[in-house]
């Protein structure tokens, strides 16, 4: 998910309203990072596979993993699908591409930054086009036969997965001032999920685009537009009956799955969202800390502070491991009992700004060179 170092003071026009860009300060900057200490009791992730689609250049790519295939985009226009570590197909869009990837196995869906969707079938051949109203940094949702698309002036789109044809669009007031985020939306059943400007969560009926439930993760605060700024920035994440979300510079919260009801909220700010087990949900604040809180109450049952400064992605939880990616390609893994520092792992010294993606007992990781990764401990 997009990170947050700062703020850019100047900000751009999107459809009306004030749009702030995220800084990545690794990105031609020589900023310091923090020491790394040697670890002291490891425990070795290997890599499963690795593969390779492309620079994701200023944009952020995230790869769709179903069942063992995996499908990955990058800037260029470059689509390709991975079964079991090996390139079944490697094709080009013919367009830049600015979001991706999204699918079911049957279709995949990348986007541009013109607004246009571009759907292709399994094997990689070309399907249909549509528009939306403004750029695509999220990757789409496939959920059978509606694909879920959302642009960044946060409208949120459905279309036929075997047509193209638009089924319906939901849309809101938009505050005046936002973050710019590839944040897209979590399927449940037949709802999609989105966070939204001004700390809204939405359910979304995939049947007609009507809101289900709309609840609150967090409160604007502050005099200034700049101090009021409480986006969900990341996916919500669903477990069960529970859903939970983060919105910077505001709360982490979870709610009941089926009313929208608030279980619990607290206080911190994250611009990449939350993860969740069984027993647990993970944050990475902006500050760089994770953050392990218990699910029935959102008390903190530990914290890990050693990553701070180093832009720490979104949690992901596998087998006894908590995995944080950061700013140099660098992937952390963290006993999931008690957050201790016990796996460490260079990628290709890029970014991994995507959120990391489950596959069975592995993670699979795609970095902003381009590289795609499967890690396991």
């Amino acid at each position: 998910m997009i990170r947050l170092a700062a703020i850019l003071a100047a900000t751009a026009v999107l459809a009306g309203c004030s749009v702030l860009d995220s800084v990545n300060p690794f990105s031609g900057s020589t900023k310091k990072l923090p020491e790394l200490e040697p670890l002291k009791s490891a425990i070795s992730v290997r890599t499963l596979w690795r593969g390779s689609v492309g620079s994701a250049g200023g944009f952020v790519f995230t790869p769709a993993v179903v069942g063992n295939s995996v499908f990955a985009a990058a800037r260029d226009g470059t689509v390709a699908r991975f079964d079991n570590g090996s390139q079944a197909w490697r094709i080009s869009s013919g367009q830049k591409l600015s979001g991706g990837v999204g699918s079911d196995g049957q279709v995949v869906v990348v986007g541009t930054e013109k607004g246009e969707v571009l759907a292709f079938d399994g094997s990689g051949k070309a399907k249909w086009k549509a528009r939306v109203s403004s750029e695509v940094l999220a990757e789409p949702a496939v959920a059978g036969e509606v694909v879920v698309v959302r642009s960044g002036d946060n409208r949120v789109f459905g279309f036929d997965a075997a047509t193209g044809r638009r089924l319906w669009v939901y849309q809101r007031a938009t505050p005046a001032l936002t973050l710019r985020s590839n944040a897209g939306v979590t399927l449940a059943g037949r709802a999609a999920l989105a966070g939204f400007p001004g700390g809204k969560l939405v359910a979304i009926g995939l049947d007609n685009g009507a809101a289900l439930w709309e609840t609150t993760v967090s409160f604007p605060r502050g005099t200034t537009e700049l101090e009021r700024v409480a986006d969900i920035a990341g996916l919500p994440v669903i477990d069960g009956r529970q859903v939970c979300a983060a919105a910077y510079q505001g709360r982490v919260a979870c709610f009941d799955m089926n009313s929208g009801n608030l279980l619990w909220a607290r206080e911190m700010s994250s611009s990449t969202g939350a993860a969740m087990d069984s027993r647990l949900v993970y944050v990475t604040d902006d500050k760089g800390s994770v953050f392990a809180l218990d699910r029935a109450n959102g008390a903190t049952v530990w914290r890990q502070e050693r990553l701070q400064g180093r832009g720490g992605s979104r949690p992901v939880s596998v087998g006894e491991l908590i995995l944080v990616a950061d700013n140099l390609g660098l992937v952390h893994g963290l006993r999931r009992d008690d957050g201790t520092l016990v796996a460490r792992l260079s990628i290709d010294g890029s970014a991994v700004a995507a959120d990391p993606q489950r596959s069975g007992d592995a993670v699979v990781l795609q970095t902003r060179d381009g590289a795609v990764v499967a890690l396991q401990p």
